[in-house]
C-alpha cells in the first residue's frame, strides 16, 4: 500500500509531466488531442493521489484545496463530457504552479 509521501511524489511527477507539454502553449493544447489526453490523465492522477491520502494529511496542509482537486478528478473520470478545455488550461497555467510549489515544500 502506498503511503502519503509516495502520493505526494505522484502529484509532483504528474505536474512535471504536464509542464513538459504545456510549455507548447494554449493553442497547441487546444489543437492537439494527444496533448489534451495526456494532460487530462495527469490531472486525474493528481486527483486520485489526493483522494487516496489520509484525512490527517489534508488537515496538516490546509492551504492546499484538496476537495477541489478531488472534485475535479471526479469530473474528469465520471462526467468527462462536461470537461471544458479552457478551464483545464486555466488550471494548468494558474493553479498548478502554486500546487507544485506547495508540494515541493512539503516534500523537502
Amino acid at each position: 500500500m502506498r503511503d502519503d509521501r509516495e502520493r505526494l511524489l505522484d502529484i509532483q511527477e504528474a505536474i512535471i509531466k504536464i509542464e513538459k507539454y504545456a510549455v507548447q502553449g494554449k493553442q497547441e493544447f487546444l489543437a492537439n488531442e494527444l496533448i489534451q489526453g495526456w494532460i487530462l490523465l495527469q490531472l486525474q492522477i493528481i486527483g486520485e493521489a489526493a483522494r487516496a491520502m489520509k484525512r490527517q494529511t489534508h488537515e496538516q496542509y490546509p492551504d492546499i484545496n484538496w476537495q477541489d482537486i478531488i472534485g475535479f478528478r471526479n469530473l474528469l473520470v465520471h462526467e468527462y463530457f462536461r470537461v471544458d478545455l479552457e478551464i483545464v488550461w486555466t488550471i494548468v497555467t494558474q493553479d498548478l504552479p502554486s500546487l507544485k510549489h506547495k508540494i515541493n515544500t512539503i516534500l523537502q
